[in-house]
């Protein structure tokens, strides 16, 4: 396989984040939802909102 910086650098950032969170997989899904929700300021809700609320 050819080693592709791009994606070790996506890798590594990946890596970083998760253990910033703690490798716990609710605790970094909800720092992606904050994330996307300061990105979009509230204005317009996401796919996965959509689904979430919906139900």
């Amino acid at each position: 396989m050819i080693d592709d910086p791009i994606v070790e650098e996506v890798r590594r950032i990946r890596e970083e984040f998760a253990a910033k969170h703690g490798c716990d997989v609710h605790r970094i899904a909800a720092a992606l939802r904050r994330g996307e929700k300061k990105r979009l300021g509230g204005k317009k809700k996401t796919k996965a909102q959509k689904l979430t609320t919906s139900r």
